[in-house]
């Protein structure tokens, strides 16, 4: 199987590395970081301690885990921490909020020789994989070496729960190398077990994204942040987060047909992919809105309509906002994270198509924080905030569902230290 497998990956990486080199490098002006990702210019181990080395995909699992990182750090001085990435925008995102880890690195490609170069020259004492992260040579490696397995903030989505049903037999052995599945809901857990995992090698941990800790701004640091937006006095503003393609014409429809009676509404656009930015400025080709790039706006130049072209600012426009659409929820691409906006205590809106947050967005749905919009109509009275007295008590609620739901990272960090070998309580 692994001969197997190795083959089908080394194919895809020879299809798939120059595709990547014309985007990222000559396009772009990124590095691919293959060195790192076949295994070379690895960081090498300092000390004799224990070594955790933690692993995270892209830019929402590495937020995820701040706050674990942070508590490890804090009460494991003397741990060794390894962090890696898979993406450049997670790798990015690793080296402005993960502080507390000693090393910042690429995951190597998963092949043989390149994840055994990293072992030898990392020797970790164990393991943890953020969410769905099942590599075989990585899960092969580590079992070679000795070194725990722990899945931390599991997640065993629709669409995954359907493949490892349809390839059990292949599912199931890659699973077995897991020592311990930390998970988000107790519909993971029945999911994993379905599967074949026994009971007792599964624990409902709750969602590390929902410890989030951003910058607490009172209101006239927000009101001042405002004004530097160019956001009027009584100016309502909604911004719309990690929008996915297809996604923009009905917002700018509903947009459109609000500012007829409300004029005072502004629209923050935020597109999921940096690469959209230019195509999301086109869709409002022939309005009559003034759309500004935040790149480009001068300190309180007025706009009808701002593209977020920026990486990592996102968090500071929802505090700032009046209300927050999240994306990847009008088409179904199973929505964006919905914390963020709940942290500030702003009303939340999103589509029907929610399945990879499937029970936060039940929780604040039924808890009077959340409301799904997908007729055009009922964007278009979502941007027109009439009433503002419900959408405060939305926005309350919002805040005191994501207090009433934190906890994950004691029991992650309690999971961590009953693993990881010569740990100190």
């Amino acid at each position: 199987m692994y001969f197997l497998y190795s083959v089908l990956l080394g194919m895809a990486l020879v299809a798939v590395v120059p595709l990547y080199f014309v985007r990222l490098r000559l396009g772009k002006g990124e590095s691919l970081h293959l060195a790192e990702r076949l295994g070379f210019r690895l960081p090498v181990r300092k000390r004799q301690g224990p070594f955790l080395w933690i692993h995270a995909v892209s830019v929402g699992e590495v937020l995820s885990l701040q706050s674990l990182v942070r508590e490890l750090r804090v009460r494991h001085p003397d741990w060794e921490i390894g962090f890696s990435s898979l993406t450049n925008t997670g790798f990015r995102m690793a080296e402005a909020r993960i502080k507390d880890a000693d090393h910042l690195f690429f995951v190597p490609f998963d092949l043989g020789w390149s994840v055994r170069r990293a072992f030898r020259r990392l020797r970790p004492d164990l393991l943890v994989l953020a969410e769905s992260e099942f590599w075989p040579r990585l899960l092969k490696e580590a079992g070679r070496c000795g070194c725990p397995v722990l899945s931390v903030n599991g997640r065993v989505s629709p669409r995954t729960f359907r493949r490892f049903l349809l390839f059990r037999r292949v599912a199931r052995p890659l699973l077995e190398k897991v020592d311990r599945f930390l998970v988000q809901t107790d519909t993971d857990r029945s999911r994993l077990e379905a599967v074949g995992v026994p009971p007792g090698r599964i624990q409902v941990s709750g969602n590390l994204k929902c410890e989030i800790r951003l910058p607490e701004l009172p209101p006239e640091e927000i009101r001042a942040l405002r004004g530097e937006m160019g956001v009027r006095p009584g100016r309502r503003v909604l911004v719309a987060g990690s929008i996915h393609r297809g996604e923009e014409g009905p917002l700018i429809a509903a947009f459109a047909e609000a500012r007829k009676v409300r004029a005072d509404v502004l629209l923050v656009l935020a597109p999921r992919h940096p690469e959209k930015f230019a195509d999301v400025e086109k869709e409002f080709a022939g309005t009559p809105f003034v759309v500004r790039r935040r790149t480009r706006l001068a300190a309180g130049e007025p706009w009808d309509v701002l593209v977020l072209d920026t990486i990592g600012e996102l968090a500071r426009f929802y505090a700032l906002a009046d209300a927050a659409f999240i994306g990847g929820s009008l088409v179904p691409w199973g929505g964006q994270n919905l914390l963020e906006p709940a942290f500030y205590g702003k009303p939340i809106f999103f589509g029907p198509h929610m399945a990879n947050f499937a029970d936060l967005a039940d929780r604040f749905i039924a808890g009077g924080a959340a409301v799904v919009v997908e007729k055009p109509e009922d964007l278009a009275a979502m941007f027109r905030f009439e009433d503002v007295e419900r959408l405060a008590e939305r926005g309350q609620a919002a805040k005191t569902i994501l207090t009433s739901l934190q906890g994950a990272t004691a029991k992650t960090l309690a999971a961590i230290e009953s693993v990881m070998p010569h740990a100190k309580g």
